[in-house]
């Protein structure tokens, strides 16, 4: 639900280093892992018109139906990277299924439990932001929370009922024009005809996959509630007050966008309510209390790797019923993918007295209408007296801060300065998946803005007007500052590079991916701009420059493991080349004075474009939802890829705008 005109990236590119026609990317599994999916789409999205406006670019001129204009770097992170993030987060919460139905969960129980108290609160969102409820999609299937894993295998052909669309002048991606006529699919209004299939689902809940969609809605709840709007005119204004959502002024940047931010956000809450209330463990029980007490050294109180869910039906949709552990270990990609978003939540949601930079936009949506106020005592200045509640800011506090203590005290070892992958039966492993470890960085990162009143979202490198220091956010930085140590020190290899794997008190060596190095480059970037000690950005600038010189395969025009080599990606590997390569751009790139040709503007953006057109939009993203990057349904003689960028429509493709779970690159 975006307009169709675009921020602009208009930095002069000559794009070099692409692919050649042999270049092959064949899909390995097709299935969908929101964990791996959602922290790529995420990575894309702040790769997207952030990185432009942080260029200081223009902002107005990029069509969606003039693929590659003003330049390809700026068609492939302003609308390309940005619109594939936002889609497939649709594509999951509201058509996959691939999860219990909002309808059932713990938010609509306390309203009556049934459709009419949803729709009623669905058209409460509606006045909210003056968004009329007959635009609202036929047969939304709004899901809690997803399952594990799935495949977003569609039922769709190109038989499909369609109404007339519009006239599109458009140039296509190999810079033809021309008039297309275009028609509108059924399921572009109605969502039951885009479900994915359900035989796929494994029907288990993973933290990870649970905090992979929770951080993909909170960025675009942000997004879209990040300001107001004239309910007249569906212009945009800056929020001056908190009160300001009255009369003249909705909330939401516009209607249709601030109808999304509080369904997201409605969602979200759910997520978090079963969290705290129903997927925590402490040992022995599922559901464990969890309060803003809790004391890790003590009793610690976890979310296990795998529950199983037998599912059940209420109100003819989909609802949790008996669920059953099937891994009890905690993990540091668990812990981590789930603190990276309640983290954001807490900043987003943030009613504490002492914040006084916080949005007014922002408190205007969480002072009890359309969503529950904090309670006083979890907003004064005491924390040692919070208490649980399911009001969206208590909940992100208390799940932020129980998911920061676990990640010191249960997964930090002290002695080697560095978290380690696993606790399981109270016994912390001795290996450290490096990837983890610098992501760790990134989360916890966010986690000391949050706590210190520091912004989020967009501008989670930039300094505020306010600053609490808060004793978590000391910390959060002492964790940040060893951990992005130990990666510059111990996890190097012989040449230049670091091991995807560390055991403690060995050297390190072994394989040494681009996820691993891209991930790493993200971290360390991520611990030089909260530290403020810039012998990180040293390192990620000769971990990145080592890159360069020994994994770029000219034959393919990006990065390989070993050039030469097939290449496995996965999205996670697609969310630290975007992340990564994103931050080099904003902190490394060349200086007035700098000569480094492998750190010139010019030469990162072409490494960004050819890097996406081949693995990307070469195989990787599965299929493109119709009109928001430039992909039409044509009246007549219809090839499946109207805009020819090689990423078919979903009915040519037969999946959901989603990401492959593998893809051989060579």
């Amino acid at each position: 639900m975006r307009p169709f005109l675009y921020s602009a990236l208009t930095i002069g590119l000559a794009t070099t280093g692409l692919a050649s026609a042999e270049t092959a990317v064949n899909v390995i599994d097709a299935s969908h892992n929101p964990a791996s999916n959602f922290l790529a789409y995420t990575e894309f999205e702040l790769s997207g018109e952030p990185l432009a406006e942080a260029l200081g670019l223009d902002l107005d001129i990029l069509d969606v139906a003039a693929l590659n204009k003003p330049t390809e770097f700026d068609y492939t992170a302003g609308v390309e990277a940005y619109e594939y993030s936002e889609e497939a987060m649709y594509a999951l919460n509201y058509q996959s299924q691939m999860g219990p139905h909002l309808v059932n969960g713990p938010s609509n129980a306390t309203r009556g439990g049934d459709f009419a108290a949803l729709n009623k609160r669905i058209s409460t969102f509606a006045a909210a932001v003056a968004f009329p409820e007959s635009e609202i999609h036929a047969n939304l299937y709004p899901i809690s929370l997803p399952y594990t894993s799935g495949t977003s295998k569609l039922n769709i052909d190109n038989n499909i009922k369609t109404i007339p669309g519009e006239s599109v002048d458009v140039i296509d991606a190999m810079g033809k024009s021309s008039k297309q006529t275009t028609v509108i699919p059924a399921y572009v209004n109605d969502y039951s005809l885009v479900a994915w299939d359900k035989t796929s689902f494994n029907k288990t809940l993973n933290p990870a996959s649970i905090g992979g969609i929770l951080l993909k809605e909170v960025m675009w709840s942000q997004d879209f509630l990040g300001g107001m709007h004239e309910t007249e005119s569906d212009e945009e204004v800056e929020a001056e007050s908190s009160t300001q959502d009255s009369g003249p002024y909705s909330l939401g940047v516009s209607a249709a966008d601030g109808f999304q931010g509080l369904l997201l956000t409605e969602i979200s809450i759910d997520k978090m309510q079963l969290l705290q209330n129903k997927l925590a463990y402490d040992g022995k029980t599922l559901g464990a209390k969890l309060t803003p007490q809790y004391d890790a050294t003590k009793h610690p109180i976890w979310f296990p790797h795998s529950i199983r869910v037998e599912e059940t039906q209420k109100n003819g949709v989909n609802a949790l019923g008996k669920l059953t552990i099937n891994n009890s270990s905690s993990t540091l990609q668990d812990t981590w993918m789930l603190l990276w978003p309640t983290s954001e939540y807490y900043a987003f949601t943030d009613q504490r007295t002492q914040n006084t930079a916080q949005n007014p936009a922002f408190l205007s949506i969480f002072d009890n209408a359309p969503f529950t106020a904090a309670p006083s005592i979890n907003t004064d200045t005491n924390t040692s007296n919070d208490v649980s509640a399911n009001d969206a800011f208590s909940l992100a506090s208390n799940l932020s801060n129980a998911l920061f203590k676990n990640l010191d005290v249960l997964h930090f070892n002290t002695k080697a300065g560095t978290f380690v992958d696993s606790v399981i039966d109270g016994k912390q492993s001795n290996t450290i998946t490096t990837f983890d470890a610098a992501y760790s960085i990134v989360a916890l990162s966010i986690y000391q803005r949050a706590q210190d009143a520091l912004p989020v979202g967009y501008a989670s490198a930039d300094g505020g007007n306010v600053n609490l220091n808060t004793p978590q956010g000391k910390r959060a930085l002492e964790l940040i500052n060893q951990q992005a140590s130990f990666l510059s020190k111990q996890a190097k290899t012989s040449n230049g590079l670091i091991a995807d794997n560390v055991s403690i008190g060995k050297a390190a060596n072994g394989k040494t991916s681009l996820a691993t190095q891209f991930a790493t480059i993200r971290g360390l970037i991520a611990a030089a701009l909260a530290t403020k000690n810039d012998q990180y950005f040293t390192d990620a600038k000769a971990l990145f420059l080592a890159v360069e010189k020994q994994q770029f395969d000219s034959n393919i025009g990006t990065w390989a493991d070993e050039p030469g080599k097939a290449t496995t990606h996965t999205p996670f590997t697609a969310a630290a080349i975007s992340g990564g390569l994103r931050e080099v751009i904003l902190h490394l790139a060349n200086q007035e004075k700098d000569k480094e040709p492998a750190l010139s503007l010019k030469h990162l953006t072409s490494r960004y474009v050819s890097w996406f057109k081949t693995v990307i939009n070469g195989g990787a993203q599965l299929a493109e939802w119709d009109a928001e990057t430039g992909e039409h349904r044509l009246a007549k003689n219809n090839n499946n890829d109207s805009d020819n960028d090689g990423v078919l429509s979903i009915i040519g493709a037969g999946y959901a705008p989603t990401m492959a779970n593998k893809v051989s690159v060579q």
